[in-house]
């Protein structure tokens, strides 16, 4: 459906800042913020597509550091750290 809109000030910046951040078209956010207004105006819930995005990363942690270990390895930095403000 075509149709023709006028758009408050305040609202249409509000719309570009969004547009901006989610990377989207003009139709797209548009569509997207009716359906949710609709749908809150009928008291149906949002139907949300919740999808995490993971992405691994390779710490390379260097030979002889035990992963299993690394609190006691902040402990010691921590305390060769106190040892040296106290030397100043």
């Amino acid at each position: 459906m075509r149709t023709t809109l006028t758009i408050e000030p305040a609202i249409a910046q509000e719309i570009r800042k969004r547009m901006a951040e989610r990377n989207v078209t003009l139709k797209a956010l548009i569509n997207e913020a009716l359906r949710e207004g609709l749908m809150a105006m009928a008291g149906k819930p949002k139907k949300k597509d919740y999808r995490f995005k993971i992405k691994p990363h390779d710490f390379a942690f260097r030979p002889g550091i035990d992963l299993d270990k690394l609190n006691q390895f902040a402990d010691d930095l921590e305390d060769e750290e106190r040892v040296a403000k106290m030397a100043r």
